[in-house]
């Protein structure tokens, strides 16, 4: 069966989405021929907690394969690896000593991300082509956020025809219910 660049897991909550990317980060980790092979894997998950959760595991899992009693639990995963790699448990009790001293050599380069961080960094390293400034800044306050878009829209009032007519009619339908003019609360 070909090997293919990358895999997607879509599972709900519970189903052992977690102990399959962790299990698949160690099989590339263990098959590569170099020991950083963590450095070109891109494994992305949706909160920080998760991220915490699957570089834990992968350091406790690499760490206790490494040691001559490994433990029931890791046993058992070094036994589904040695099924799915063909490499022997010396085999990869020796190469989980060498990557995880190569992780803590290089442990910022040791990097499991959110779908947000990893979005912000392609951003950031196009910034020059996408036309935005190298200092940008991404914002999260949702609130800020809103009045500045309905600040934009009524700042087009008067420049575009369209726009213009829209808060226009929008004004006039309100004191025509008895309500405030101003339309700046009902957009935002």
């Amino acid at each position: 069966m070909p090997k293919t660049a990358f895999s997607i897991y879509n599972a709900s909550a519970g189903s052992g989405k977690t102990y399959t990317l962790v299990k698949e980060y160690l099989r590339i980790l263990l098959t590569s021929p170099t020991d950083d092979a963590y450095r070109r894997i891109l494994a992305i998950t949706f909160t920080n907690k998760a991220v915490a959760e699957m570089k834990t595991r992968i350091i406790l899992n690499l760490s206790d394969f490494a040691k001559d009693d490994p433990g029931p639990r890791a046993e058992m995963l070094m036994q589904v690896l040695n099924v799915e790699t063909g490499l022997s448990l010396a085999t990869i009790k020796d190469k989980s000593r060498a990557i995880i001293k190569n992780i803590i050599h290089n442990y910022a380069a040791f990097d499991i991300s959110t779908i947000d961080k990893f979005t912000h960094k392609v951003i950031r390293a196009f910034a020059h082509d996408l036309n935005l400034p190298v200092t940008f800044e991404v914002s999260l306050e949702t609130d800020l956020l809103l009045q500045e878009a309905v600040d934009a829209v009524i700042a087009k009032a008067g420049d575009d025809a369209t726009m213009t007519s829209l808060l226009v009619d929008f004004s006039i339908d309100k004191t025509y219910n008895d309500k405030s003019w101003d339309v700046t609360h009902e957009l935002f």
